[in-house]
């Protein structure tokens, strides 16, 4: 069992405490190569917990489904009530066409196709993945509340969502988290997002693919590795022309953190720590001496003057290439219409 003393925090301003770590459970099942084994996957979130890491990340598209039915295995037996259980709705796989919804029917039936795959009676974070942008926010947001009233749901958070599109969904019921992409080479959130959420509504900050999708675990050579199916294959980021340019962004970061007798990804992962007590990063992992050099990042601590070298060397000009591409929505187009156009 890792050493490292995970801890808790304080996850946005209505209640929820989380470790200050949280797994991110997606590639166990979805999206990065083929899904992995199931009793390696459910064996790796037992240790995770067992090492005090218990904000577990899923979302019903990971499969789709699969990722819940597999955290609902490894959740049975007792272990249900030692974790902070985190899942997302919005993204509708139905006749194997993609559609983002955010209609009351669809919010319902989500939420209870989640809580039968996860076997669990309520889901202590539930977040709307991506903004339905046909649906106002309101609207969406009133049946979660719905939701939470009948004990089905405890805290509400939103994903790639808009600075205004937090704020009228936190008028009608307090938002506790937004997930988002926050990295050393994904900054962008720090201009309008992050201080909506910090300064002024008081909601948690938690950051995905705090790494990079690997590219702080491995750096260019990552590409060598993944496999057929793995996504990242396809992002902008990762294609030669782009990589060729952001390696240097990495070998910064390498040489940065063989002064500090630390990793690269662990260097990257203390920095995203080191944003403040309401961020939670969720780095994913399918092995074990993965998980256990993540939560290293810990222990990695770093002064004023090395996190300004950091964001120096990691500005918002020093990658190449979108996040995604133009084929996922993100935060960039998730305002919707207002209440009044709302028939339905």
């Amino acid at each position: 069992m890792a050493a490292t003393n995970v801890g808790r925090i304080k996850l946005g301003s209505q209640g929820l405490e989380v470790s200050a770590q949280g797994l991110g459970c997606m590639g166990m099942s979805a999206f990065y190569g083929p899904p992995k084994p199931e009793p390696d996957m459910i064996a790796l979130i037992h240790h995770a917990i067992n090492s005090g890491v218990t904000f577990l990340d899923t979302s019903d598209v990971y499969g789709p489904h699969t990722n819940e039915i597999l955290l609902g295995k490894a959740l049975k037996d007792g272990v249900r009530n030692k974790v902070e259980l985190a899942t997302k709705f919005g993204i509708d796989y139905t006749d194997g066409k993609r559609e983002i919804r955010g209609d009351p029917v669809y919010v319902r039936a989500a939420c209870e196709g989640s809580l039968k795959r996860l076997g669990v009676d309520c889901i202590d974070l539930y977040y709307q993945h991506r903004v339905d942008t046909r649906v106002p926010i309101e609207v969406t947001i009133g049946e979660l509340k719905k939701l939470v009233e009948e004990g089905k749901v405890k805290y509400i958070g939103l994903s790639e969502a808009s600075a205004s599109t937090i704020r009228r969904a936190h008028a009608v019921h307090p938002i506790t988290a937004v997930q988002l992409e926050w990295s050393l080479w994904s900054r962008d959130v720090e201009a309008d997002i992050i201080p909506t959420c910090r300064l002024e509504l008081g909601i948690g900050i938690v950051a995905y693919s705090p790494l990079g999708r690997g590219f702080f675990s491995s750096g260019p050579k990552m590409m060598e590795t993944l496999s057929e199916g793995d996504f990242r294959k396809y992002l902008p980021r990762f294609q030669p022309e782009n990589m060729e340019h952001n390696k240097r962004l990495y070998e910064r970061v390498n040489e940065i953190a063989v002064k500090k007798g630390c990793t690269p990804s662990q260097l990257a992962l203390a920095w995203v720590h080191h944003q403040g007590n309401d961020v939670c990063p969720i780095p994913g992992t399918t092995k074990i001496e993965n998980f256990n050099q993540n939560i290293g990042a810990l222990s990695v601590k770093l002064t004023p003057e090395e996190m300004a070298e950091l964001e120096s060397i990691a500005s918002a000009d020093s990658v190449k290439g979108d996040r995604y591409g133009g084929t996922v929505a993100t935060y960039y187009e998730s305002d919707t219409p207002p209440l009044s156009s709302w028939k339905p």
